[in-house]
């Protein structure tokens, strides 16, 4: 018998592991292990298909499922991956000058519908990135943060489209902020992708069993799909020639 960490032959018996299996031990190193363990450490390929069907519409029992891996191990794999998912959105440098924006409130919830937790939303109206995002409450404090999400340029020079919610209206300066109805079709970009929010995230679905328990999930879930989908933009925008994405190809 040898060693598989670091190949020693000076191998003994060490009792038996909580199994009933027999432990061995080896002198070199000190590492102990059982022959033919039951447990084996799952592949790459395993972990990187998991972390693909994370973007999509599919509950964590699902994944186990497609997979032929055990709930709880797809679940430790989630957590790791919403833990480490960046809260900030990755955008496209623009010059100051004429920007739009588009901004909307959504509602979601965490362990039960009691538990409001808003999605709220920026996006760039010419490009349809998601500039920036906050999850909280539908207050003051919330819409401020969202705001304060939103790329220095952005705060400096866009023009601001919003729903008739009064948390806009001290959070955003007035001169380049304009509430306007649904049939205006000025919002239009930004309900369209609540709608693409919803479509892809099972936990967002108004009636689901697919609901966070952990509030850091339902945030990083969010947060994995607004990076994904911002990706998935700019790849679209450079086949067809966005004059931004050539310039920053050019540029770096």
């Amino acid at each position: 018998m040898t060693c598989s960490t670091c190949g020693s032959h000076d191998i003994s018996k060490n009792g038996t592991s909580h199994r009933g299996k027999q432990n061995y031990k080896c002198w070199d190193c000190g590492r102990q292990f059982v022959e033919n363990p039951q447990w084996q450490p799952k592949p790459k390929e395993t972990k990187e298909l998991v972390n693909r069907l994370l973007h999509e519409k599919i509950p964590l029992s699902g994944i186990a499922r497609a997979t032929e891996t055990s709930e709880s191990w797809v679940q430790g794999q989630a957590n790791a991956t919403y833990e480490a998912v960046p809260q900030v959105a990755e955008v496209v440098p623009k010059p100051k000058g004429s920007l739009k924006v588009q901004m909307d409130e959504l509602w979601s919830f965490m362990d039960h519908k009691g538990n409001q937790q808003w999605v709220w939303l920026a996006i760039d109206a010419e490009t349809r990135e998601v500039i920036g995002c906050h999850i909280g409450n539908r207050s003051r404090a919330s819409a401020k943060a969202l705001w304060e999400s939103l790329p220095a340029v952005y705060r400096q020079c866009a023009k601001v489209d919003t729903g008739f919610w009064e948390a806009y209206v001290t959070v955003i300066p007035s001169k380049r902020h304009e509430a306007v109805g649904k049939d205006s079709g000025l919002t239009s970009y930004i309900e369209r992708l609540n709608n693409t929010l919803r479509q892809r995230g099972a936990r967002l679905v108004r009636k689901t069993l697919s609901f966070s328990k952990k509030l850091e999930n339902h945030i990083g879930a969010i947060w994995l799909f607004i990076h994904d989908y911002n990706h998935s933009l700019r790849e679209k925008l450079a086949k067809q020639g966005h004059p931004l994405l050539i310039v920053l190809f050019r540029t770096g």
